[in-house]
């Protein structure tokens, strides 16, 4: 789920806190910090073509490319300026899903343009909200999590899929438990997912897959940390994910994370990096086409006054 809507609630960095949008690899070579902002960026996709990172700040998206370079500039997508950190981009690289904080989702072409709702209104009683995160192989369907707050103040939060050109939802998993972060497996046959399905306490949510039709549920990871947000490389052979320290809930900011990678079938995962941050730092899917490269966002704080 993403961070609070852009406005005079919005989240903001803390003082003497800064936005790095890093770049690692996948072999473990050092992350390289390819752009560094005074202002909290989040959520960084990495386009098809290999030639742009394109991340969130203050609802609106944002587009670097990926040696820092070049950029970044603004991809427009008014009216539709208050988009949260859930962003995913068509296979082909020609358009951009977004979730906004009006609850719906939208498509805009990748250069920027009017965006096109594809969300149908649910009715207000359900208080629904959706939450993108993934895109099949083929970008014929979009991955959410869908969000209801109930009449006693319960939230029940499902994870489902929708057309990529709209129509109906198809829910897969039942509202148990706390799940998020759905994404397809390049091959298109598997869901990626975190969930607090095997939770022994509030919170412990650990990275799990499904086949698309919602059967054949998996655990991958099973440690004391709490995991949030498996990204797949595209040869389907690795997987990226955020590790909380142990007894967080939720995946709030400012936390001591690590960046690791698993076999994508689970097994040993091994730590690529360790700092601060936490929600905005990889939510979305963020692998180079190559599957060599990932890219996330760092939140450190440092000596001020700050000069990049």
């Amino acid at each position: 789920m993403p961070s609070q809507r852009p406005g005079p609630d919005a989240r903001r960095l803390l003082p003497r806190q800064i936005s790095q949008l890093v770049v690692a690899g996948r072999g473990g070579t050092a992350p390289e910090i390819i752009y560094e902002s005074e202002q909290l960026i989040e959520a960084p996709n990495w386009s098809p073509d290999g030639a742009w990172l394109v991340y969130n700040a203050d609802g609106r998206l944002f587009a670097i490319s990926p040696d820092g370079q070049q950029g970044p500039n603004r991809i427009n997508t008014a009216p539709v300026e208050n988009l949260n950190n859930d962003h995913v981009i068509a296979p082909d690289g020609k358009h951009i899903y977004l979730s906004a904080n009006d609850g719906h989702l939208y498509v805009v072409p990748f250069e920027g343009g009017q965006p096109a709702r594809i969300s149908h209104d649910v009715d207000p009683a359900r208080r629904y909200r959706y939450y993108l995160h993934g895109i099949s192989p083929d970008g014929a369907t979009l991955a959410y999590v869908a969000l209801e707050q109930r009449d006693d103040g319960s939230t029940m939060i499902r994870i489902a899929t929708l057309p990529a050109n709209g129509g109906a939802e198809t829910y897969l998993s039942d509202g148990a438990c706390p799940v998020d972060g759905p994404e397809f497996s390049p091959d298109g046959q598997w869901i990626y997912f975190n969930s607090e399905a095997a939770a022994t306490r509030p919170g412990h949510a650990q990275i799990f897959r499904m086949r698309v039709d919602g059967s054949g549920g998996e655990q991958l990871t099973h440690d004391d940390r709490v995991n949030w947000f498996p990204h797949l490389s595209p040869d389907g052979q690795a997987l990226a994910y955020i590790s909380f320290p142990p007894g967080t809930k939720g995946h709030p900011a400012d936390c001591d994370v690590i960046i690791r990678i698993m076999p994508a079938s689970g097994g040993p995962a091994r730590n690529i990096d360790r700092f601060n941050g936490g929600q905005g730092t990889i939510n979305v899917a963020s692998w180079a086409p190559d599957g060599q490269r990932f890219a996330y966002i760092r939140y450190p704080i440092i000596p001020w006054p700050y000069s990049a």
